[in-house]
């Protein structure tokens, strides 16, 4: 999408405003299906964070994820530019990757279709 829907946008601010991890949403990004549930930026930050530092190898990453906010918007009275997803999942075929969910932040911009929930996939 060359603007972001605006719909999409007021989602993506409500599920800020309201510090509430329970909206559950499906996107297509680049034809890839990605669904899960969003999350205030500043948690996912936060949980990405912890992430890496129980990661040996990525553990000098996790400060980026929360030194400093959300650098991305400084003026938090501007729209949301990224969805940030967790417990989410790539729709491949009739699987769901990774099996466990997966944090994904996406550009709103690039979103060319949604629905609110997720998607169920079997492998029946």
């Amino acid at each position: 999408m060359s603007k972001p829907d605006a719909l999409l946008v007021d989602v993506a601010t409500m599920v800020e405003a309201e510090q509430s991890n329970q909206m559950s949403l499906t996107v297509v990004t680049g034809g890839t299906v990605i669904t899960g549930r969003l999350a205030p930026e500043a948690v996912w930050r936060e949980r990405v964070s912890e992430v890496l530092t129980d990661s040996a190898h990525l553990g000098p990453f996790s400060g980026i994820f929360t030194a400093g906010g959300a650098r991305g918007r400084s003026d938090r009275s501007e729209p949301p530019t990224h969805l940030h997803f967790h417990v989410a999942r790539i729709l491949q075929g009739s699987i769901g990757i990774p099996e466990t969910g997966g944090m994904y932040r996406v550009a709103i911009k690039d979103v060319s279709a949604w629905t609110v929930g997720d998607f169920s996939y079997s492998d029946r």
